[in-house]
């Protein structure tokens, strides 16, 4: 939570607790307690965590950092004394040629989606004399000039058909013509729905800011009824869902979190002595392709992640399982090969970087080495085995120096354990195996990213909406969410895989497996070429 600064003394605030008991206070005074207020519960729920730090409040109190990087987090702090065996990455790979720098903007094409308007010349053609020089002729360029240009328009647009009707002035008989084959059947059709579903559940806008959108274009549009579209659209889509589930589960990589929900008309059992909703991440990497998947309910990501699970074929071996060092995260007593996130080791460092300034700078430039490996590792697309040769070269002797740093800080006693920077060393040297899976097993991931930018579209929806009213809601918003997603992932327009989906529904159900993200596209090609 980001609390607003706002510059209030004790004595106004007095002021303005005395002023309440008497007469109305000001909009900007009722400002100026209610933040009081919010600082105060804030502040006193970060209390109840016995892990908060007094670092961490300060940054809670005076702004959040806008960047976790090594070189602005230890911009200040004094070099450590490295081991004189301390190693480094000495690849050529690791020497990155400097990057020339553009202007900035983007290119014509930057813009897959404009429309393409054809220019002929008004008085010259092909093969005409050229009119300067009169001996040579013209011919079209390789690539032509281009004009870009952007226009502003309603997120959805409307279309009245005026039909001529006529009537018999004798007997009364009306004659209507027929509808344009471009009308449809559908007052909504598929493109509306799939825009909808694209704000709400895509970008995080609230039907009822929709709603006033498109009021202010003169185009009517209820929050109800949006919502109506949605969910029966959701209802055409549910088979391809079901089958991004049971692909999921086949993957040979997991990860998984979770984040805080809210759901006004949650149906609990009696026993259910649980208060909390959340909404689950889950992205599975399955024969290449990463599957979003999203579930909002009692269940945390460990109980979602193992219902996933149970729809993995018996043959297969146990998955890699990536996630952060949570008991909730795990899948229960089904087998999986658990990774830990090494950058929210890492993050434990950074939270205590101004009280253990040259302490902290040798464990982030350490790990700032290791994820820079990493990084070559992907952007020289090595295969699972070769980025683990690549890591077991450069990366485990650096990991194996700062194990060793790691225990001779609590070994000598140069460190208080109970510390935050202790506390650090200790969730790393607890969490050895699993935040170093990726130096043993191939394909093992090092962080969690992925999942947790998923789950930032979670995140953004809670933040505009702040919750789903149903739990039939939160399905539907879990439907749309995990098809966006994992077609944002692949690297498609999920705008059209939306439209394609709804206008096939009736071939859904027969073969799902013929319209996911990665192969929908082959899919409309045959229909094309059969019909």
């Amino acid at each position: 939570m980001r609390i607003e600064a706002i510059d209030v003394s004790v004595e106004e605030l007095k002021q303005l607790v005395e002023q309440a008991g008497v007469e109305v206070v000001p909009p900007e005074g009722q400002r100026k307690l209610m933040a009081a207020v919010e600082t105060l519960a804030t502040m006193a729920g970060m209390l109840v965590e016995r892990d908060t730090t007094i670092g961490q409040l300060r940054t809670m109190l005076l702004g959040y950092r806008t960047t976790e990087k090594t070189r602005k987090v230890i911009e200040d702090a004094p070099a450590p004394d490295r081991p004189d065996n301390a190693v480094k990455p000495d690849s050529p790979l690791s020497k990155k040629p400097g990057k020339k720098k553009g202007h900035g903007r983007n290119s014509v094409a930057a813009y897959s989606g404009a429309s393409k308007v054809s220019v002929p010349h008004p008085t010259l053609k092909a093969k005409d004399r050229c009119p300067e020089c009169w001996k040579g002729k013209v011919y079209p360029l390789e690539v032509p000039k281009s004009l870009v240009r952007i226009i502003g328009q309603p997120p959805l647009h409307a279309r009245v058909y005026e039909l001529e009707a006529l009537r018999c002035n004798l007997c009364g008989e009306v004659f209507d013509p027929p509808a344009p084959e471009d009308a449809g059947k559908e007052k909504y059709d598929e493109t509306a729905a799939s825009m909808i579903a694209m704000l709400k559940y895509g970008s995080g806008v609230p039907f009822q800011r929709t709603q006033r959108l498109e009021k202010q274009f003169g185009i009517p549009l209820p929050a109800a009824t949006q919502w109506e579209i949605v969910a029966r659209s959701a209802a055409l889509l549910e088979p391809v869902w079901e089958e991004l589930i049971r692909q999921a589960a086949q993957g040979q990589v997991a990860h998984n979190d979770d984040t805080s929900m809210r759901i006004l008309r949650f149906v609990r059992e009696a026993s259910d002595s649980r208060t909390g909703l959340f909404t689950s991440g889950i992205v599975s990497l399955y024969d290449g392709h990463p599957i979003a998947l999203f579930f909002t309910g009692r269940q945390h990501a460990g109980e979602n992640l193992a219902d996933v699970l149970r729809r993995r074929a018996a043959q297969l071996g146990p998955p890699i399982q990536m996630c952060d060092a949570l008991s909730r995260n795990a899948p229960g007593d089904l087998p999986v090969i658990l990774a830990n996130c090494l950058a929210h080791g890492r993050r434990h460092f950074v939270d205590v970087v101004n009280s253990f300034p040259a302490q902290c700078r040798y464990v982030l430039e350490t790990l700032r080495d290791v994820f820079h490996n990493d990084g070559l590792a992907r952007e020289q697309q090595m295969g699972p085995d070769e980025r683990l040769r690549f890591h077991q070269q450069h990366s485990a002797g650096l990991m194996d120096q700062l194990k060793v740093w790691c225990r001779q800080q609590l070994d000598d006693r140069q460190v208080e354990p109970n510390s935050g920077l202790g506390k650090a060393i200790r969730y790393l040297l607890k969490h050895w195996q699993e935040l170093t899976l990726f130096l043993r097993q191939g394909g093992a991931p090092i962080d969690n990213n992925i999942c947790e930018r998923s789950l930032k579209k979670v995140i953004l929806h809670r933040k505009n909406a702040l919750f789903y009213r149903t739990q039939n809601g939160a399905r539907v918003g879990d439907l749309f969410m995990s098809l966006i997603h994992t077609a944002e992932l692949i690297g498609i327009n999920p705008f059209d895989y939306l439209t394609q989906l709804q206008r096939h529904w009736t071939e859904l159900p027969r073969a799902p497996a013929r319209w996911l993200p990665w192969n929908y596209g082959a899919t409309l090609l045959e229909l094309s070429v059969a019909a």
